[in-house]
């Protein structure tokens, strides 16, 4: 039975990329460890970005009265 990876939230997300930038500025890290750790921090940084621009996409948009999407615009 294969495990089941857990989809991150965003602040989990962060939290990780932030724990792995820490350990590689350590400078303490040996090169294979460092570039694995590196190539993980570039999918969370990925995923972020993904959920960022989600989340952009969705406070633009207004729901009409038929249930469709529209928009958001500001009048002056």
């Amino acid at each position: 039975m294969e495990k089941e990876e857990k989809e991150l939230t965003f602040e989990e997300s962060l939290e990780q990329l932030e724990t792995i930038v820490k350990k590689l500025e350590s400078g303490e890290v040996p090169l294979d460890e460092a570039i694995t750790e590196f190539n993980n921090a570039m999918k969370l940084a990925k995923k972020c970005d993904e959920k960022l621009k989600s989340a952009e996409e969705a406070i633009t948009k207004i729901v009409q009265p038929d249930g469709s999407l529209q928009d958001f615009k500001v009048e002056e």
